[in-house]
């Protein structure tokens, strides 16, 4: 399924760096679960700020396409 490579990749990425945790389960049809870890916890703060800078800036971005 090529559609869900990038996203693979993402979630393996983010398991070596541990910020994610991955528990598949031995089923029919196989089934995975991930959570976050505490060290992907310690990202909420930079992500929250990150997100208000984009809303904040949200005018320029549409300003730039309408010209």
């Amino acid at each position: 399924m090529k559609t869900t490579e990038p996203l693979t990749q993402q979630l393996r990425q983010m398991e070596a760096d541990g910020l994610i945790s991955r528990c598949a389960y031995d089923e029919v049809p196989p089934r995975v679960e991930y959570s976050i870890t505490p060290l992907g916890l310690s990202l909420n703060d930079a992500v929250t700020v990150m997100s208000a800078w984009g809303k904040h800036h949200a005018t320029w971005k549409s300003q730039r396409k309408a010209a």
